[in-house]
């Protein structure tokens, strides 16, 4: 197979489309999401099906709560920042993937 047909260069087209069934079916071939193309999914909830954003939001902070942060000053600076994503979109998201990446 090739890269191009690969799981993980289709689900990386999929989340550019802004299409959740595409997503879903695209991250239901891979062995694991990372916690920072979760919040690229998070972030397409957030425009395509908002009544299901406050969920996967919840569902993310709950992973990074057990994969990244060291403390509960780690979560609330998540939990901060998707609050700040009607004020200030940019920054919100550069600082999820910051703590999503470390």
């Amino acid at each position: 197979m090739s890269i191009k047909g690969s799981p993980y260069p289709r689900f990386q087209r999929a989340l550019r489309t802004g299409n959740l069934a595409v997503i879903r079916n695209a991250a239901a071939e891979l062995p694991r999401v990372s916690l920072v193309d979760a919040l690229t999914v998070c972030m397409v909830i957030r425009t395509a099906d908002p009544d299901r954003y406050e969920r996967a939001t919840l569902r993310w902070l709950a992973r990074y709560s057990l994969e990244r942060a060291h403390d509960a000053a780690d979560v609330r600076a998540a939990a901060d920042a998707f609050a700040a994503l009607l004020d200030n979109p940019d920054a919100a998201v550069a600082t999820l993937r910051q703590l999503a990446a470390r």
